[in-house]
């Protein structure tokens, strides 16, 4: 079952699913908040902006941290055709009966602008870290503290044998912007 607002407000409340846990807020703002059958999450102001050395390729079982450079501030200039990664404003608690899948809002999607996060698995807790992506040949404002993508919340009837925390994950807990581990 996908969670409607009034559950992810009780679940945010009882168990910390969200903090901080916005009510739906717009007008100026790219929308953030709990939304009817999810949550808009924010992008914090601190981005690790992909730049690679000349001849480099991305190996994801050798993050190299030096191919990044780190920015804060309240709007980034995202190059063309290039990635960086960000936090969610919001610490997440997953629930051992629930699952998300995330998506990109629409907003940014119309500007070219891909926004990929992996599901929050049962028991996964800590930020989230998501690249946000510029599809586009031309820079593209990212703007810290407002929406930047939708998570969805699926509530199963049934506990899962193995949960994320169960399995030790490799994210679990994750505090700022997590790069790659193997």
């Amino acid at each position: 079952m996908v969670l409607p607002d009034h559950l992810i407000r009780k679940l945010a409340r009882e168990t910390g699913m969200i903090e901080p846990c916005a009510e739906p807020t717009s007008g100026g703002v790219i929308s953030f908040g709990i939304s009817s059958y999810g949550y808009d999450m924010r992008v914090a102001d601190e981005f690790k902006v992909y730049r690679p050395q000349a001849g480099q390729s991305v190996d994801p079982k050798k993050s190299r941290p030096e191919d990044f450079e780190d920015f804060q501030g309240s709007v980034l200039l995202l190059p063309p055709q290039t990635f960086c990664l960000g936090r969610s404003v919001e610490r997440f608690r997953i629930p051992r009966n629930v699952i998300t899948v995330c998506t990109g809002k629409s907003t940014y999607a119309r500007c070219g602008v891909l926004v990929n996060v992996t599901p929050l698995e049962p028991e996964w807790e800590g930020h989230v870290t998501m690249q946000i992506v510029n599809t586009t040949p031309v820079p593209v404002k990212i703007y810290a503290h407002e929406g930047i993508a939708q998570v969805l919340f699926l509530q199963s009837e049934q506990l899962p044998q193995i949960s994320y925390a169960d399995k030790g994950g490799k994210y679990q807990g994750s505090q700022g912007i997590t790069l790659a581990k193997t």
